[in-house]
């Protein structure tokens, strides 16, 4: 199995919001092809919701308008933190050990 310091960061949470890892060393099992295409997903989400903040922040945007984008900017970003956290850790496990 995995070494604790490698489990990987699922890119959903848990009950009450808490994080999911994952332990497993196959990376290409089920559960590690639903986390990469659940981070495709986000990352995609996240590029296209940029897109929007950029169109709205070029009008003349009513307050409710910007709100609701930032609401929508911060999950996206707190998802694409997490996907990079995860990815982050992967690469460092993945990297061979030095004394």
């Amino acid at each position: 199995m995995t070494a604790p310091n490698e489990l990987r960061l699922l890119p959903w949470t848990g009950p009450e919001g808490k994080p999911c890892y994952l332990n497993t060393d196959d990376r290409d099992g089920y559960m590690s092809r639903l986390a990469d295409n659940m981070e495709a997903v986000q990352l995609g989400m996240a590029a296209e919701l940029l897109d929007q903040a950029s169109e709205t922040l070029s009008e003349d945007s009513a307050p409710e308008d910007v709100r609701l984008l930032a609401d929508k900017l911060t999950g996206s970003l707190r998802n694409v933190l997490r996907v990079a956290i995860s990815r982050g850790h992967l690469l460092a496990a993945s990297e061979p050990h030095r004394p």
